[in-house]
C-alpha cells in the first residue's frame, strides 16, 4: 500500500487522499467495462491506498452505484464516499444497449430534480443502491446551461433555490452527510452556487487542469476565501491529453487539438510523460484537495500510480510558465507562480 498525502475538504472534518478513484469509466461510459473488472479496479485502488471515491446515479444509470458498492462495502473504516443527486431514475422498457453514452446501462432512465423532495428522495435510492448507510459528500449533478439550456436551467435552479439546498443544508446538520457541494463541469455555475449560500466541496470537470486553467479566478480564488476546497475532475481533459481527440465529452476543437500537441512536445523535450504532469499540476492550487482519474481496470489504474510517482523537476514547470503553456498566475508545482 502506497503513502498518499490527505488534504481537507472545505472546513469540515473530513481528509481525503489527494489522489481519488472516480467510476464513470466504470460504468461503461462510451466502451464496455466488465463488472468484475469494475469491482476489481475499486478493489486496487483501496489496496493501493486510496481513500476517496465518486459515483453517481447517472453513470450507466445505476450501474455504477452498485459497482462502487460492491467494491467499498467491506472496507468503508477511513474511506470518504461521494455520490451526486439532481436526477432521480425511472423504470426504462425499450430495448436500446447504448443510450447517453453508457454501454449497456441498467434498465433505468434519468428524470431532472433538484427540488427538496427530488434530492431526499434522490440520496435514499443512492443508499439503497450502494448497499451502503453512509454517502460523506452530496453534489449537485450537472446543474448549469452546459447541461439543460439557459431557459431550462432557470426552473431547475429555481428548485435548488427554494428547495434543494435546504434539503442539502438539512442533510448536513443531521449528520447524515458531512460536505456539500456542485459536481459540474462550468465554473461559472459555482459562482451562482456561492451567491446562494455557503458549500464545503465543488467537483469540477475539466476547468482546470494542465490543459486549461479558466477557472483560476474568480472561482477558485473565490473558494480560498470562503473556504471551499475543489476535487479536480477530469485531469485528462475526458481524454483529450491522453491524444484521444476527444474534449467535453465529443470531438476536440482544432485549438485544443493544436494546445495538446503543444503540451505533447514539451512534455517529450523534458522525458516527463504528459500523464504524469497532468495528474501532478492540478495540485499545486490551495484550493484543490483532490485529483479525481477514472481508470477502466487495475492496469489503468497501475499506470495512473506509476505517473503519480514521476519525478518532476523544477525547470519542468519553469519553462511551462516561460512559454507561455499556462495561464498567468497559474500555482505551480515547484513553488512558483506563472
Amino acid at each position: 500500500m502506497a503513502s498518499f498525502k490527505t488534504r481537507r475538504v472545505g472546513r469540515t472534518a473530513l481528509e481525503v487522499t489527494e489522489l481519488g478513484l472516480g467510476s464513470a469509466t466504470l460504468a461503461s461510459i462510451f466502451n464496455a467495462v466488465p463488472d468484475d473488472q469494475a469491482r476489481a479496479t475499486v478493489v486496487a485502488a483501496l489496496d493501493a491506498g486510496i481513500s476517496y471515491f465518486d459515483t453517481a446515479p447517472q453513470y450507466g444509470f445505476g450501474r455504477a452505484e452498485h459497482l462502487m458498492g460492491d467494491g467499498l462495502r467491506d472496507r468503508r473504516k477511513g474511506t470518504v464516499l461521494s455520490s451526486k443527486v439532481g436526477r432521480l431514475l425511472a423504470p426504462y422498457t425499450g430495448t436500446e444497449t447504448f443510450r447517453g453514452n453508457w454501454v449497456n446501462p441498467f434498465p433505468f432512465d434519468q428524470v431532472y430534480d433538484y427540488s427538496y423532495d427530488g434530492i431526499m428522495r434522490s440520496v435514499e435510492d443512492s443508499r439503497n443502491r450502494l448497499g451502503l448507510a453512509e454517502i460523506e459528500i452530496l453534489f449537485v449533478h450537472d446543474i448549469g446551461v452546459m447541461t439543460h439550456g439557459k431557459e431550462q436551467n432557470a426552473v431547475y435552479w429555481k428548485q435548488l433555490a427554494d428547495g434543494g439546498y435546504r434539503a442539502l443544508t438539512e442533510l448536513k446538520a443531521s449528520s447524515l452527510v458531512k460536505a456539500i457541494g456542485l459536481g459540474v463541469n462550468e465554473w461559472e455555475v459555482c459562482m451562482d452556487a456561492l451567491a446562494l449560500g455557503d458549500w464545503d466541496v465543488f467537483l469540477l470537470a475539466g476547468r482546470y487542469t494542465l490543459l486549461e486553467q479558466t477557472s483560476l479566478d474568480p472561482f477558485l480564488s473565490t473558494c480560498l476565501e470562503r473556504g471551499a476546497s475543489v476535487v479536480c475532475g477530469g485531469p485528462f481533459n475526458g481524454g483529450a491529453l491522453m491524444g484521444t481527440g476527444k474534449w467535453n465529452y465529443g470531438n476536440a476543437p482544432a485549438e485544443i487539438i493544436q494546445r495538446v500537441a503543444d503540451l505533447e512536445a514539451f512534455c517529450t523535450g523534458f522525458g516527463v510523460p504528459i500523464g504524469a504532469a497532468a495528474l501532478q499540476f492540478p495540485l499545486a492550487h490551495k484550493a484543490i484537495c483532490n485529483v479525481l482519474p477514472g481508470p477502466k481496470s487495475p492496469t489503468e489504474l497501475d499506470g495512473i500510480l506509476k505517473w503519480w510517482n514521476t519525478p518532476i523537476p523544477s525547470e519542468f514547470w519553469a519553462a511551462l510558465a516561460d512559454r507561455k503553456l499556462v495561464a498567468p498566475g497559474t500555482p505551480l508545482p515547484n513553488g512558483k507562480v506563472a
